[in-house]
This record gives structure tokens, sequence and C-alpha cells, in this order.
């Protein structure tokens, strides 16, 4: 059965949280996610770590059925589309741009989009440097803490740690909503989790292979 739709309010807007570790901001049906880290994979074979070649392709595949089976007007990246230089992903995501064409793609780029701007040209993708303010918020790769704006922003790739009744751990993404910020979770696959110490205030969703779960 679908999980119910967990939506959290924030500066008068409503996110909805989905488990592929990406949001919908309703009122202007944008998917916004953060740090896909493309070619990280190739990254680690050549290194001589034994990740599966196909795992490559989950990022643009996932990628691609959300767009497929969510009514959205644009995809918005917070920053860190490429792992590093340019890698075989990028012809790749140049014909994925192509195949969603004139469907508009924004990126905001992180400390890993090193490339040329030439680099990025694409009809449908936009690029802004370091920042993008819109509506009531201030989307970025980086925290921005002298935002006047609320911060919504990528680069940590959160995770808190839940503690079950026993001894029994488990370390799990998360959206974190605190008074001035929202740390987006990692989207791309084998992109690795930060342990976040939440404030008692915040606002903190778990999220499993399935479901986004509100820790109480």
């Amino acid at each position: 059965m679908p999980q119910q739709h967990v939506i959290h309010h924030i500066s008068g807007q409503s996110f909805r949280l989905l488990p592929e570790k990406a949001f919908i901001w309703e009122e202007t049906a944008t998917l916004i996610l953060a740090d896909l880290h493309l070619g990280k994979i190739t990254h680690f074979r050549k290194a001589g770590i034994g990740l599966p070649h196909q795992a490559e392709q989950e990022n643009l595949a996932q990628l691609s059925s959300l767009i497929l089976n969510e009514q959205v007007d644009r995809v918005m990246i917070l920053g860190d589309l490429f792992h590093s230089h340019i890698n075989e992903q990028w012809p790749l995501f140049k014909d994925f741009l192509k195949k969603f064409a004139p469907l508009p793609f924004v990126l905001v780029k992180g400390n890993h989009d090193i490339l040329h701007e030439s680099a990025y040209s694409a009809d449908n993708l936009t690029i802004y440097p370091d920042t993008l303010i819109e509506g009531p918020f201030c989307f970025s790769h980086h925290p921005q803490e002298n935002a006047e704006n609320y911060n919504i922003h990528g680069h940590i790739h959160p995770s808190v740690l839940l503690r079950g009744a026993g001894l029994q751990s488990l370390k799990l993404p998360c959206f974190h909503f605190g008074a001035r910020h929202l740390v987006v979770p990692a989207f791309g696959v084998f992109t690795g989790t930060a342990k976040i110490e939440p404030k008692k205030a915040d606002s903190i969703y778990v999220i499993t292979e399935e479901k986004v779960i509100l820790v109480d």
C-alpha cells in the first residue's frame, strides 16, 4: 500500500517529503533534491573498490521515475550534481535533460560542481553559482548562516541514530528542519551520511526504503 503523503509546512508553504530522499514544493510544483554525485561510483571503481557497475545508473533512473510519476513543473538540484571532474555520466545527463525537455531544471552549484559553466550548457538547465532566493526561501548547496530567508540546502548528507529498547541502533538518512534551515538528504546512492545532533525544537523525518517518518 502506498504511503500516505507526509507534508511539512514551513513559511506558509507545503513540502511533500518523499522516501526517494527528495521533496516537492507543492505551491510551485517543484521537485527538489541535493547531492546526486553522478560519477562517484565510477570514481570508486577506478580506485579499486568493487561496486556494481549498474549502480551508477540508479540515480538517473530514480530521478526519471519521480519526474514521470509526480506532477512537477520544474526540477531543482541543490548542488553536487557531479562528483568531480567530467566523467562518463555527463553525456548521459545531457541526454537525460533532452529526454525531459522542455521541463526546466535548475542547478544551484555545489563544491563538487567544478566544471566550467560552458560544460553545463543545455536549453532547459539554468545555473546559479551560489544561492537562489525564491519566495520565502534561500536555496543553496552550503548552509547560509546569515541568510534572511529560510535556508534550504544540501552538502551535509544528514542522518540520525535511532536506538531501540535494547542495545540495537539504526542510522537513517533524514530531512532536518531547524528554526532557520532545512537540510536535505543526499539523493545519490553510495554518497554516505553524516550523523547530526538536532536541537529539541527541530523536526526530524527519517527515511526508510518505503516511508518517511516523523521522529517524536
